[in-house]
């Protein structure tokens, strides 16, 4: 009898560690990162698979400092900056980061409008778009905190259907292992292009900035601050590992997705979201075809409301609102209208004729260019016992740090020398 409720209340106590970590995980793969992995994959078949083994671990070392920041520091990173680096510094910061964003936030909620109609061909997309946005606006607004965080926790189910996909067809497993260990790299604009955007994609500010914010949320909502300690500390390294493991699977798997089936179909450009989804149709089946349109909607419900908070979250400190997803509407009401505003945006977006899968590889490849700035302030704050404490990064964060801000910087500047110079 007592081995019976020992396994279920560990598997209750594993879940209940899930948090911040596993969300920012998850949104990472957003319709974006679909869109950004599926032309990958669809472009240079399964030349890039290898780039999953790199980003992990590289992904789970920034997103663990942003964790440790918000945590040690109660604080968001916003705020950190702001305290402790000059001013041109945090409105650059700003002024990169927000369009990206809603340009971001923009494609999301095409992206979903767009797999709505292929599902329901009857019901125009903008009917989609615009009911998807109105409930978003609803959710966010009404939605406590840590009822939401729990209804996105339960929706990152929607990323497993990706991981169904590549068996419901053939596959050469000797290839995919191949591709997995051994790196390919094309030193031409295409190539590098794809490059940046996957490492934005995955490696992107406004995940810094949500999972630094939702850790000092999640500090201030327990009272936990005054006994800050290495239990906390290794609970947190657990949801992050266990996010970024996520994100980087379901990343691996899109790619393959795409690299077997698209790629070897002679579907080699990706233009729309819808277009991703339904050229699976006729090569693996309908099945596929709808797993991946669901997943496109799944994701987008999990990651706008990341993305929304992430931009109200960095206004409201910047410019000392009173604002947080604990607080009721009437308690914050610019934070909550930054996120109507921001999600209006992105929605009047569709209706001026950019193309989604464009406009989100271009979000991820900005990404990917403004992300070496932040990881250098991340590396210093992390390191700064000042704001640390005891609690300072460990050699492993900083070689891993310093790793990802050099191959961030270095494949930026070469895609900026292929963008200008070629």
């Amino acid at each position: 009898m007592t081995k019976r409720k020992a396994t279920p209340s560990k598997i209750k106590r594993f879940f209940k560690i899930l948090g911040p970590g596993l969300i920012t995980g998850a949104s990472d793969d957003d319709p974006s990162g679909i869109a950004t992995y599926s032309q990958a994959g669809a472009q240079f078949g399964l030349g890039t698979l290898w780039t999953a083994l790199i980003t992990f671990p590289l992904m789970a070392a920034i997103q663990e400092m942003c964790a440790r920041i918000g945590i040690v520091t109660s604080q968001g990173l916003t705020t950190n900056i702001k305290n402790h680096y000059p001013k041109p510094v945090l409105y650059l910061m700003i002024v990169f980061t927000l369009p990206a964003v809603i340009l971001n936030i923009g494609a999301d909620i095409a992206g979903m409008g767009a797999v709505a109609n292929l599902i329901f061909p009857s019901i125009p997309s903008y009917f989609f778009t615009v009911g998807f946005t109105g409930i978003l606006i609803l959710l966010i607004i009404y939605l406590p905190y840590q009822k939401m965080a729990a209804f996105l926790k339960y929706l990152c189910v929607f990323l497993l259907l990706y991981l169904i996909v590549p068996f419901l067809s053939k596959q050469n497993w000797g290839d995919i292992v191949k591709h997995t260990f051994i790196p390919t790299i094309h030193f031409d604009k295409d190539f590098i292009s794809i490059l940046v955007a996957i490492l934005g994609t995955t490696i992107s500010p406004y995940l810094f900035f949500w999972q630094a914010t939702m850790e000092a949320e999640d500090v201030q909502h327990k009272k936990r601050k005054l006994i800050v300690n290495k239990r906390v500390i290794q609970k947190m390294d657990w949801d992050v590992d266990l996010g970024m493991f996520f994100s980087n699977l379901v990343m691996f798997f899109i790619i393959l997705t795409a690299g077997t089936v698209l790629f070897n179909g002679g579907i080699h450009n990706i233009d729309t979201v819808e277009q991703a989804a339904k050229a699976l149709e006729p090569l693996a089946g309908k099945l596929s075809y709808l797993l991946f349109a669901i997943g496109v909607i799944g994701t987008g419900f999990l990651a706008i409301p990341v993305l929304c908070g992430c931009l109200s979250y960095i206004l409201s400190e910047t410019f000392g609102w009173n604002g947080g997803l604990d607080k009721k509407y009437f308690q914050a009401k610019p934070f909550y209208w930054v996120v109507i505003v921001s999600l209006l945006i992105g929605l009047a977006i569709n209706y001026i004729g950019i193309s989604p899968v464009q406009a989100l590889i271009y979000t991820a490849i900005l990404y990917g260019i403004t992300s070496p700035v932040l990881i250098a302030v991340i590396l210093h704050i992390g390191n700064n016992k000042k704001v640390m404490k005891e609690f300072t990064n460990g050699n492993w964060s900083n070689i891993l740090g310093i790793i990802a801000l050099l191959l961030m910087t270095a494949s930026a500047c070469v895609l900026l020398y292929f963008q200008f110079m070629t």
